[in-house]
Parts: C-alpha cells; sequence; structure tokens
C-alpha cells in the first residue's frame, strides 16, 4: 500500500517534533535521570551523556506582546530560540551552555522575572480570567494572583518547603482553573440565585434553552404578566452562571454577596497516594480589590502550618490525613461552621463511617 502523503493545513498547531530543541531530538526517550541544581534550575541528564538544562521563571497568565518580545529575546540570547511555557503559566530557558545558566538568571532578575518553582517549591498559580474577560465572575483572577504570589514569592524563589505545593484560582464554580484536585484552592462564590429580567427573557433567549442549562433542573417555565418566562427554585440553585451564559437576562454577578472560598487537600500526581479533590477549609471572603489582604492572609497562614508540621515530601491532602481534620482547623484557627458539612444527596459515600475515632 503506497505511503499517504502529508497533507497540509494551516488547522491547529504544527507537531510538535518540528519545535524542540534538537537535544531533545537526539535523546528523545533515553533521558537517565533529572535532578534540581538551585532554585528555578533544573539538569535532565540522557543515557548518551547530553546534558539539558531548565531555567524556570515564573510570568503572569495575561501577559502583553511586549513581555512575549522580552521573552524571545532572552531565548534568542542565550537559549539558541528554545524556550516553553507551562501549565502552570511559568515560562522555562531550555540552555545546553552552562556557562548561560547564571547570565539569564541575572537578567530574568533585573527584568522584573522572579527565577524558582521548581521541586520541593511553590509553583506559580493557575487561574482562570476573572474579572478581565469571564462573564460569570465571582472575583478577579490576576489581581488576587498578583496579591498572593507577591506575599509567598520566597516560597517560590528557594526558601525551604517540605514538598511540592500546588495553589488554584477560579473565579466560580464551573472551575476552568482546575481548583478542584489543589492543594491549596481560591475559588470565586455566587451566592444569590440570577436576576430575571422577565420583560425581556423571551425576546433574547430560547426558553428551551435555559431550562436545559441548568445542571440541577431548578429553572423550570413560568408565565409572567402575561409573557412567557422562567422561574428559579432557589432551594436547587447552586449559581454557577450556566443559565447566564445562554441567556443574558439572567444576571448573577452581585457586588454585595459575591466573594471566595479556600479549599485545601487536593492534588492531580499519583506519587505516595491516589489523586484527590479539595474540600473545603474558608467558606466565605468578601471580594476587597485591589491587593484581596484577607484571602493573602488566610492563604499564607494555611500555608505556614503546613511549612511548620508537614514532613518531608508530604503533600497539603496527606499532611491532613495524617494529622486530622479537627487539628488541621485547631492550628489554622479557621473556625468550623455548618457550610463544612457536606448535604449533597451522595455525601453519604464520603462520610467517616468507622468506629475508630481521632480526637486532638
Amino acid at each position: 500500500m503506497a505511503e499517504a502523503k502529508e497533507r497540509k493545513t494551516d488547522i491547529g498547531p504544527p507537531h510538535y517534533e518540528k519545535l524542540m530543541p534538537p537535544i531533545i531530538k537526539k535523546n528523545y526517550g533515553k533521558w537517565k535521570y533529572h535532578e534540581r541544581l538551585k532554585p528555578g534550575v533544573l539538569v535532565h541528564v540522557a543515557e548518551s551523556g547530553d546534558k539539558l538544562f531548565t531555567v524556570r521563571a515564573g510570568s503572569p497568565r495575561l501577559v502583553s506582546v511586549e513581555y512575549l518580545r522580552k521573552y524571545a529575546e532572552l531565548a534568542d540570547k542565550y537559549c539558541d530560540g528554545y524556550l516553553r511555557f507551562t501549565s502552570r503559566n511559568n515560562v522555562e530557558f531550555l540552555l545546553t551552555d552552562e556557562s548561560k545558566i547564571d547570565p539569564l538568571i541575572k537578567e530574568l532578575k533585573s527584568e522584573g522575572f522572579p527565577v524558582g518553582g521548581v521541586g520541593a517549591a511553590i509553583s506559580n498559580i493557575v487561574h482562570t480570567q476573572g474579572w478581565v474577560h469571564c462573564h460569570s465572575a465571582a472575583t478577579d483572577a490576576s489581581g488576587i494572583v498578583k496579591s498572593v504570589m507577591d506575599d509567598l514569592h520566597e516560597y517560590f524563589a528557594g526558601k525551604e518547603v517540605p514538598g511540592k505545593l500546588r495553589i488554584a484560582l477560579a473565579c466560580c464554580l464551573n472551575m476552568c482553573g482546575a481548583v478542584h484536585c489543589s492543594d491549596i484552592a481560591i475559588l470565586g462564590i455566587h451566592r444569590r440565585p440570577p436576576r430575571i429580567d422577565h420583560s425581556n427573557l423571551n425576546k433574547v433567549c430560547e426558553i428551551p434553552n435555559v431550562i436545559a442549562s441548568c445542571p440541577t433542573g431548578a429553572i423550570r417555565p413560568a408565565t409572567v404578566d402575561g409573557q412567557s418566562s422562567v422561574e428559579v427554585e432557589e432551594d436547587r440553585c447552586m449559581f454557577c452562571a450556566n443559565c447566564y451564559t445562554v441567556c443574558p437576562s439572567m444576571p448573577l454577578n452581585d457586588p454585595l454577596n459575591d466573594g471566595l472560598s479556600i479549599w485545601v487537600g487536593g492534588k492531580v500526581s499519583n506519587a505516595r497516594s491516589e489523586p484527590r479533590f479539595s474540600k473545603l477549609a474558608i467558606p466565605y471572603i468578601p471580594n476587597n480589590p485591589p491587593r484581596w489582604p484577607e484571602v493573602v492572609e488566610a492563604v499564607r497562614n494555611i500555608v505556614e502550618v503546613w511549612v511548620k508540621h508537614a514532613r518531608k515530601y508530604e503533600r497539603m491532602g496527606e499532611f491532613i490525613d495524617r494529622i486530622g481534620w479537627p487539628r488541621f482547623f485547631k492550628l489554622t484557627g479557621i473556625e468550623f461552621s455548618k457550610e463544612h458539612i457536606d448535604d449533597y444527596k451522595y455525601a453519604g459515600l464520603t462520610y467517616k463511617r468507622s468506629a475508630q475515632l481521632r480526637h486532638s
């Protein structure tokens, strides 16, 4: 059978091999080990003896053209033009010449780019769009991330911590920031059902689609002032803003009641224990821009408790499993409230059913 000719198209990204540095192409699948040389610097050693050095710098998720041009200039100067972005918005410069590492780090720092976040450290915060773009955001994203990372910079830049700590932020519970599996998660929350503009709803929205958009079945058809519309059963509404996504006549944003919650103990990694979801730590913190001091204080408090009491390589959830939730609340000073009691209909599957109880 004749070989099929390569199809040329401008749809989608080019094949990843076309953009690989030559040293990675040469040693693909033949790396022996890697190690952390110093904060922000890794070396990968191949079976051939080749070494690839990585310098990681923190980067905002939303960057300007000037930022990207500066990254490109640094990559051309030190790395033969090769760099990559990680899933947590870090930028990694890929070098083959070890002598260029320190000059690159010096120039990165002079430009205001912090170097660090590899190995046992707090990495950059992955986050969503926030008020700058998203229509369903209950809080900001970039502003909170900037404020929190300014405060925790020492743990990114090399101050010793027990292991990896991943922080994430999503500005509503749809969670495109993947906060459901993070050591510490900052989650924007709405607390009131959508406000319905009955006079315009049937003119700009398709009522069957609005009803179908609700994951909990809280929306049902209704007639208001002689016009076809919908009504919301508040007890079933989980304030997700899916309805607003398909119907602009059902806005959910509320400056007085929107805010944030803090969740802890999730992770994606399979190392030592299974992946797990985050669990609620702080039910509500009001929005307080531009620097969100209450959020910054809450996150630092949890981080410092973990740093002080966790064992080597212990992730946040593993640390909590070992000491127990009652002691976690005691150490952090977080007040236990009714919101911590899971009332979801399948919550019983997660309850502790053993007679073996731990008292702190």
